[in-house]
């Protein structure tokens, strides 16, 4: 036993005779209370002279002892419940939560999404992430029966909530809305009807693959994807997809749709024209007609990045600009390509050697040399298109600004860069339709939260990427304790060190909406 004196929220001080046994401590009795110190001291001769009196050894008064406080301390040590390095946990659920996403009412895919952001990795190894940092114990057969329930009725609440939210942050309309397509690769070479060998953004010949189109607003927000054939030519999945997502989400003509040119072609072109949609797109110059060439190649007053206009048929314009630094960079790369070619066929003679390998050209004989020699002017033609970019709209904008909407598309590229490096969409190791569609809904909801992210830290103003932010997370650490008196939890995240100070701001907005 020993006196113990504390103060009470009225001021006052109370002084008290306290036991401790198996960790706990227990109040034998009390002394009563007193405004001043002096009064409590008399009152601690009193409770020492109890202790005496009823056999008991007296100790100390730790509230101001060395003793006590590690006695303190080993007892918060021994009450301690966990200590949880889940600091990406705490700030991605707070951003899954504010996009929307927690309409889902399934725990895994919160789990699964925090999982993809902070530790890309196969489901197996997911679930022992998950345990080993987050104490959440995730069954991996669960993961699979939930992928299926993903597949068949929450695909689409998923990219209502994303289309929402974009909205929301875009000051109610889509605006611009960017186009393109990659490929995805399984580690196999069997097909079925959505995996077929093609063209590979990934330089992958020998596998199987799917391709991915995606739509992304201003900023590099994801809106919608779909999931096509992976022999299918890129060409043909604009519009049907561009249609079904004006349809399934009740857009008007509220967007522009900005799109690369190696995606259009004459048949598409038409589509958006008939539907009355507005577009940006890439010009393909040199397959203009030879009244439009003459023309391009007749503007030779350029100054860099000046634009001239042609006015086309049906209220299109084709915008025409020149850059000096990527005229520079057509010429050197000509130049890299004709130094090749003369080192190559110095000797003027193609040989079977010479003749690549793929496709069925290995079934190619060559009986006699072929004689070759670079056209010098077909050099010279060529170098009056450096430099020269085109563009197509049927906007009103003003030719400046439909180059800078276009330049824009950038961001549908680092879109898929993330998802498919950072995030690690692919390779895929699924091989049922259900589950791969739901790997990539899972890899869509991570990169709509990796967004989110990286614009939280822009509006709080932290100079640190997104990657760098989750590394730091990744270090700050929770603490809870048991209470043994009554049987509730305490805890505290720790923000130690410089690097974590730096981004508890984002962790700030999370104690504010408690």
């Amino acid at each position: 036993m020993y006196v113990r004196k504390k103060k009470n929220r009225s001021g006052t001080i109370s002084v008290v005779v306290v036991s401790k046994s198996s960790g706990r401590y227990k109040e034998i009795k009390c002394l009563g209370a007193v405004n001043t110190e002096d009064e409590a001291q008399s009152l601690c001769i009193e409770a020492q002279k109890w202790i005496h009196a009823h056999g008991g050894q007296q100790e100390l008064d730790f509230d101001n002892n060395k003793d006590r406080e590690l006695e303190e301390t080993e007892r918060v040590i021994n009450n301690m419940d966990a200590v949880l390095i889940n600091g990406t946990q705490l700030l991605l659920d707070r951003i899954y939560d504010d996009i929307g996403f927690s309409q889902i009412p399934d725990d895994i895919l919160r789990h699964l999404i925090i999982a993809r952001v902070s530790q890309p990795a196969s489901k197996l190894a997911t679930t022992e992430y998950l345990k080993s940092y987050y104490d959440e114990d995730i069954d991996l057969n669960n993961i699979y029966r939930y992928m299926d329930k993903l597949y068949n009725t929450q695909q689409e609440l998923v990219q209502q909530i994303s289309v929402d939210h974009t909205r929301k942050i875009l000051g109610g309309k889509i605006g611009l809305m960017f186009y393109d397509v990659t490929t995805l690769y399984f580690e196999t070479a069997k097909t079925d009807d959505l995996r077929e060998p093609g063209f590979s953004k990934d330089g992958k010949t020998a596998e199987s693959q799917a391709v991915l189109g995606i739509l992304v607003s201003e900023g590099g927000y994801p809106l919608s994807y779909s999931l096509f054939n992976g022999s299918q030519y890129e060409g043909y999945t604009m519009i049907p997809m561009i249609d079904d997502f004006k349809q399934r989400f009740s857009l008007g003509k509220e967007f522009i749709i900005v799109a690369d040119s190696g995606l259009m072609n004459n048949t598409n072109v038409n589509l958006l024209r008939q539907a009355g949609y507005k577009y940006i797109i890439g010009a393909r110059i040199k397959s203009e007609s030879a009244q439009v060439k003459k023309w391009i190649l007749e503007q030779t007053h350029w100054e860099n990045n000046c634009c001239h206009e042609y006015k086309r048929n049906y209220g299109e314009r084709l915008i025409l600009s020149y850059s000096a630094t990527r005229a520079k960079k057509d010429a050197y790369n000509r130049e890299r390509g004709i130094a090749r070619l003369r080192k190559a066929y110095k000797s003027g003679k193609l040989t079977k050697q010479q003749v690549n390998k793929r496709g069925y050209n290995k079934f190619l004989e060559i009986s006699k040399d072929v004689e070759v020699i670079i056209s010098e002017e077909k050099i010279a033609q060529d170098c009056q298109w450096d430099g020269l970019k085109g563009y197509i709209t049927n906007t009103d904008m003003e030719a400046d600004k439909v180059i800078a909407e276009y330049n824009g598309l950038w961001v549908v590229e680092r879109a898929f860069r993330i998802s498919k490096g950072t995030l690690e969409m692919r390779p895929m190791f699924h091989f049922t339709e259900r589950r791969i569609e739901a790997h990539v809904c899972i890899c869509f909801v991570a990169y709509k939260v990796y967004k989110e992210l990286e614009r939280l830290i822009k509006e709080k103003k932290i100079p640190l990427s997104v990657d760098k932010v989750l590394d730091i997370a990744k270090t700050v650490t929770t603490i809870r304790v048991k209470m043994p008196e009554n049987g509730r939890f305490y805890t505290k995240t720790l923000f130690l060190t410089d690097r974590h100070r730096a981004i508890q701001p984002l962790f700030d907005l999370i104690d504010q909406r408690k």
